[in-house]
């Protein structure tokens, strides 16, 4: 194989941005409750299930690989308000694929002035110059995240030479229906997450998901970023009580943002993993099932998660059997490079 860097095709230099009405820098902190302001708005009109809150914002961009004046762009109005962004994310810690992952959008106010276009081209661009920076011989991906109902966005990045890559679900369980009896598990105890048990659980979660598609591990920096709805108390741990190790984890959300907008309270389990070495001992239903106890202990009316619907675990099938029914969809388009 030859180098990443020869394959990327990268510019020497970014498309310009269309200046017509707009203004165009980079992301500073102090913007953060614009932006937040701008991509819910932006969620509105595409009838995103969930909503971003100014303090996603401010994490999303904490990251020590990000380059704010390179890999970041805002249109301001003549008034001050932002009306379009774009942004292109590279973590050089990526082992097995670099990624380079799109993401932005336009005010709807200005919709079909071309910006969409323009934007796909030059966070594209971008991502190609990130790609180009590795020296290593290992496969690269251009990628962006697009929720079903951002059929627009779709057509423009399919233009732009991305094809889907990965579909996934977003299912939900009432939880006033009775919740699941799991197995025994002997020599193995389910606890609630603790400081101390956050690292032993990253390096678990590495391990867990070294086979699952478009995963890589997760260095410190990358674990402890994008907390800022994580949920504690809805968190577990399973622990083998002979050896300490960390079996398998369920890892949890409070997205009370999203509340009014799907209309009921939830629980999400952000990530569920077993380590190869326990799995088939009905350790991922324990987990699930603490979970659950867990949001309806707090009032909650669902649980909620996502899963890859290609996942060769059978995560789809398992949740399915344990009350989990579809609700939305998403897909990840890409380019590999």
């Amino acid at each position: 194989m030859t180098s990443l860097a020869s394959r990327a095709d990268a510019p020497a230099d970014l498309p310009e941005l269309p200046t017509d009405g707009l203004t165009w820098r980079p992301f500073a902190p102090a913007d953060a409750p614009a932006l937040a302001a701008l991509i819910a708005r932006t969620e509105e009109a595409d009838a995103a299930h969930a909503r971003t809150v100014e303090s996603e914002v401010v994490e999303q961009f904490e990251g020590s690989w990000w380059d704010l004046a390179r890999d970041t762009r805002i249109g301001w109005d003549a008034d001050g308000t932002p009306r379009a962004w774009s942004v292109s994310e590279c973590n050089p810690a990526d082992l097995r694929r670099l990624r380079a992952h799109s993401s932005g959008g336009v005010d709807p106010a200005w919709r079909g002035r071309g910006l969409g276009t323009a934007l796909v081209a030059w966070s594209t661009a971008r991502g190609r110059q990130q790609l180009a920076t590795d020296p290593r011989d290992i496969p690269g991906r251009l990628g962006v995240y697009l929720l079903e109902t951002q059929t627009g966005a779709a057509d423009l990045y399919r233009a732009a030479g991305y094809a889907p890559l990965r579909y996934f679900r977003d299912m939900r369980r009432p939880l006033d229906q009775p919740l699941p009896v799991p197995p025994a598990t002997p020599g193995l105890r389910v606890v609630p997450w603790t400081p101390e048990l956050d690292e032993p659980v990253r390096l678990a979660h590495n391990e867990a998901f070294a086979d699952h598609w478009g995963s890589e591990p997760r260095s410190a920096e990358a674990w402890q970023g994008g907390r800022s709805m994580f949920a504690p108390s809805w968190s577990q741990v399973a622990v083998d009580e002979a050896t300490g190790e960390v079996a398998g984890y369920a890892m949890s959300s409070r997205y009370e943002q999203d509340w009014p907008v799907k209309g009921y309270r939830a629980g999400f389990t952000d990530v569920l993993g077993v380590r190869r070495a326990w799995r088939g001992r009905g350790l991922a239903v324990a987990l699930l099932t603490a979970a659950m106890e867990s949001y309806r202990a707090d009032g909650m009316a669902y649980a909620e998660l996502d899963v890859d619907s290609e996942n060769p675990s059978g995560a789809h099938g398992l949740y399915a059997s344990l009350g989990y029914e579809v609700t939305h969809g998403s897909v990840i388009l890409g380019i590999d490079v």
